[in-house]
């Protein structure tokens, strides 16, 4: 009896309790729209624009069919269902996952919410802006499980936009990305933002699709609570045409530990929306 009225009073301090991460993630994606609108007149993807780019990276433009179609200054990642690993020997957890990307100053937001135990709501909000990177999690609304800031984690924000950097691939054009080709396969791709740089290494196959991201410079943390540089893999499983262009589905991210390689999370992509107004 005891423990049905602790979650019953638990359930009453979630419905009063602080204003959701929902809400400041959507506010948060609002203040980016309305900072860019109107700033830029539309434009379209031309030949020219990739000459600077890697032939692995034009082929990856002409591959997905971009050529012609209008230049994006952000980007709502519609996730039709998603999947996290909290560590090596948990559960895979559901999630629902909305994402947010923008263009013209790299910025990434990403809100996901899940019912632990079935009943309980966590909810958590990724964010890369204005060069910070943090990672807010909550219980039942307004029990903070982790509030992480700092160097390691601004670092890992902006190593994760830049693994997504072809799934809006208007930011391969940006002054603030860097490409080097490696071979045919293969080209590094660095982002400097605010005083920090990043390096990772897009892999592409013989239809000019990538399928994997690694990068040695994401941080992860141990179960000490302390932050070390460990290899993060993200794998493209499959594409699919949408409005007309490419864009990846199934989608996988995993770390290299000393045990093996750790995949964390799991997602399906139903619809990328560019241009959001």
């Amino acid at each position: 009896m005891k423990s049905l009225f602790l979650i019953s009073g638990l359930i009453m301090i979630s419905l009063i309790g602080c204003a959701s991460l929902e809400k400041t993630y959507r506010a948060e994606v609002s203040e980016e729209i309305q900072k860019w609108g109107g700033k830029f007149e539309p434009e379209v993807f031309t030949e020219e624009d990739l000459a600077e780019l890697p032939p692995p990276v034009q082929k990856y433009f002409r591959r997905c069919g971009y050529i012609g179609k209008e230049k994006m200054i952000n980007a709502e990642v519609v996730w039709s269902e998603s999947y996290i690993k909290m560590a090596p020997d948990k559960k895979w957890m559901k999630l629902k996952t909305y994402q947010f990307n923008s263009v013209p100053e790299p910025m990434r937001a990403a809100y996901m919410k899940a019912r632990m135990y079935g009943i309980f709501p966590f909810e958590g909000r990724d964010i890369y802006s204005d060069g910070n990177g943090n990672m807010h999690g909550r219980f039942m609304k307004m029990i903070k499980v982790f509030d992480e800031k700092g160097d390691e984690l601004t670092t890992s924000a902006l190593i994760t936009l830049l693994a997504e950097v072809l799934f809006i691939p208007n930011y391969a054009l940006q002054n603030y990305i860097e490409w080097s080709p490696l071979d045919d396969y293969t080209v590094q791709v660095s982002i400097r933002h605010e005083g920090r740089i990043a390096s990772g290494v897009f892999h592409f196959d013989d239809e000019g699709l990538f399928h994997a991201f690694e990068s040695d410079d994401r941080y992860y943390m141990t179960t000490d609570g302390t932050y070390q540089k460990r290899k993060f893999s993200v794998y493209i499983d499959d594409y699919k045409e949408c409005n007309g262009v490419l864009i990846p589905v199934n989608v996988r991210a995993a770390w290299h530990l000393d045990e093996g390689e750790y995949e964390y999370w799991r997602g399906t992509i139903s619809h990328i929306h560019y241009n959001i107004h």
